[in-house]
């Protein structure tokens, strides 16, 4: 056995949905530094395409910026992806929104916002790639889509987002289900249920709450780049070929050992 490509993705395309910050910019930033052909994707033409700018000395970059709230807007991602590469090896939904209010004053447009982008979105751009993650597909080398939860579908959170909580154990469900269906077509699918991270989303917890929030956490630290990096690397190299249908918490222990 040769080990020594293992965990290796050089080579390989990706498109990596809300890349221009937080998670996503971790992702983007992991990916093309390990030889990845990586398309960013969102809402802000100007973020996304500063971003594909910055790291062109580092590897291939490159911005198709998109609104994926809406079913045009995850159409019009898909036929741009598939007009450039004929095939995906990796697709990484990650675009994401977030809504809190009170119970009683929740607002349901809010609510739907956060529907429509964090479950809705990632299921019709998945479908919408099919032909270009089929295309990529072996029986060793599988194409892989890695939909990024968060352990707050899993745990119940302690601030009141509850649309957001509810789309990600939705979207973990959504992992497992269209990863059942796709098996055989040579294609995996995965969750990553991530816990706090240091990101935009996140910035007030640790501004208003940090030593609250990081004693909750069995590690007692908040998750590092590196640590949400290498598990992509991991599903998305051979490493992890073999790995489908699987909600993987990359949170210092708060889904399992609290």
């Amino acid at each position: 056995m040769d080990v020594s490509g293992l965990f290796s993705v050089e080579g390989k395309v990706a498109l990596v949905t809300g890349g221009s910050r937080g998670i996503g910019e971790m992702i983007v930033r992991g990916l093309v530094a390990s030889g990845v052909r990586t398309y960013l994707s969102s809402r802000s033409v100007e973020a996304c395409e500063g971003l594909a700018e910055e790291l062109q000395d580092s590897g291939a970059c490159i911005a198709l910026p998109a609104d994926l709230s809406t079913p045009e807007g995850c159409e019009e991602l898909a036929g741009a992806l598939q007009d450039r590469e004929d095939a995906l090896h990796l697709l990484v939904n990650n675009a994401g929104a977030t809504w809190g209010a009170p119970l009683g004053e929740y607002p349901a447009d809010g609510f739907d916002k956060v529907m429509d982008t964090n479950v809705r979105g990632p299921f019709l751009l998945t479908q919408g790639l099919l032909p270009a993650l089929e295309a990529a597909g072996t029986t060793d080398d599988p194409a892989r889509v890695i939909m990024i939860g968060s352990i707050d579908g899993i745990a119940v959170p302690s601030f009141e987002s509850y649309a957001y909580s509810a789309s990600k154990a939705a979207v973990h469900m959504l992992a497992r289900h269209v990863g059942r269906a796709v098996a055989g077509r040579n294609i995996t699918v995965n969750a990553i249920a991530p816990g706090l991270f240091p990101t935009k989303m996140t910035r007030f917890l640790f501004e208003e709450h940090e030593a609250e929030v990081l004693a909750q956490i069995p590690r007692g630290r908040a998750g590092t780049a590196e640590d949400l990096v290498g598990t992509v690397i991991y599903l998305a190299s051979r490493a992890g070929a073999y790995t489908t249908g699987v909600v993987l918490p990359v949170d210092g222990g708060v889904a399992t050992l609290r």
